[in-house]
C-alpha cells in the first residue's frame, strides 16, 4: 500500500495503525508534514518531489518582492474603490540592491539567477553549500549576520528543520535593515511570526511579502491581515499546472519503482532501503 500526500500530515499514530503501508509520496519537496522518524521504525519510505516546483516557487518569490516593493496589491485597491492616488505608492527598485537569499538549494539558487536580470547583487547563506558552487551562480557566501546587515532583501529558501526552526527570531530581525523587506516562499516556522510582526509594527522591518505562516489557514484577524506593509498569498507558490505536472511524474515513478522492488529516485529516509523493507 502506498500513500499519496500533499499538504496534509501523517503522524506517528496513523503510521503506526496503517500495517500495510509500505510508501509514502510526498507531493513537494519539503517532508516535514511527515513523521519521518515513525515511517523509518515502520521500514516504510518517505519519497518526495525535489525540483519539480524550483521555477514555480522562483516566479513566486519575485511576483511577491515586485508586488511589495511597488506596492501593487494596494494601488490595485485603491482604483478599485474610486480612488487615483501616487504619493502612497512610492516604491523602491531592485537595480543594485542587494538580495540575501537563506538557503541556496534549486529554488535559492533560481532565485539567485532571477535576481541577477535584475542587475541585483546577491549574497547567500547557506553552511550545506560550497564557495566555489556560490561562486559558479555569481553569489557571495556570507554568514547570516553577514547577510541580514548587507541585503535590502532578505528571502527564505531553507528547508524546515530543527536546525533552521525560527532562523529568523527577534536577535535576527533587529539585525537588518530598516528600509529592508522580508519574503517568505518557503515555510512558515522558519520565522517567529510574533517576532515579525513586532519588527513590522516597529519599522525594524520595512515590509514582508509572505506565502507560508505558521498557522495554516491564517486565523481570522490575524495581525497580518491588517498591515499595509504586507503582501499575503496562501501558500500557492508551488500552485502553478507545470509544476504539478512535473511532481506528478516524478511521484508517479518512484511510487512504481519502490512496488517493484527497487530504489526510487527522491527517498528521504534512505536508512530503510538498506534494510529491504520495501522488498
Amino acid at each position: 500500500r502506498g500513500v499519496v500526500l500533499g499538504g496534509n500530515k501523517i503522524g506517528r499514530e496513523a503510521i503506526v495503525l496503517a500495517k500495510e503501508l509500505k510508501v509514502i509520496s510526498r507531493h513537494g519537496v519539503g517532508v516535514d508534514n511527515v513523521d519521518i522518524e515513525a515511517a523509518t521504525e515502520r521500514g516504510i519510505l518517505v519519497t518526495y518531489t525535489p525540483g519539480a516546483n524550483a521555477d514555480s516557487v522562483a516566479e513566486h518569490t519575485f511576483a511577491l518582492l515586485l508586488s511589495l516593493v511597488r506596492k501593487l496589491s494596494l494601488a490595485d485597491k485603491s482604483i478599485r474603490e474610486g480612488e487615483w492616488g501616487s504619493s502612497e505608492f512610492m516604491g523602491f527598485e531592485l537595480v543594485g540592491k542587494t538580495l540575501g537569499i537563506i538557503g541556496l538549494g534549486a529554488i535559492g539558487s533560481r532565485v539567485a539567477k532571477r535576481a541577477m536580470a535584475f542587475e541585483m547583487g546577491v549574497l547567500a547563506y547557506d553552511p550545506y553549500v560550497t564557495q566555489k558552487s556560490a561562486s559558479a551562480l555569481g553569489v557571495k557566501l556570507v554568514d547570516l549576520e553577514t547577510l541580514l546587515r548587507s541585503s535590502d532583501v532578505v528571502s527564505l529558501h531553507a528547508s524546515l528543520t530543527n536546525e533552521t526552526r525560527h532562523i529568523l527570531a527577534a536577535r535576527e530581525l533587529g539585525m537588518m535593515r530598516r528600509t529592508a523587506v522580508l519574503i517568505n516562499a518557503a515555510r512558515g516556522q522558519l520565522v517567529d511570526e510574533e517576532a515579525l510582526i513586532q519588527a513590522l509594527r516597529g519599522g525594524t522591518v520595512s515590509g514582508a511579502g509572505l506565502d507560508a505562516f505558521q498557522s495554516e489557514p491564517l486565523p481570522e484577524g490575524h495581525p497580518f491581515t491588517k498591515m499595509r506593509n504586507v503582501l499575503l498569498t496562501p501558500h500557492i507558490a508551488s500552485f502553478t499546472k507545470e509544476a504539478l505536472a512535473r511532481g506528478d511524474k516524478i511521484l508517479a515513478m518512484d511510487l512504481a519503482t519502490a512496488f517493484m522492488g527497487g530504489r526510487p529516485a527522491y527517498v528521504a529516509n534512505p536508512q530503510v532501503l538498506t534494510k529491504g523493507a520495501t522488498s
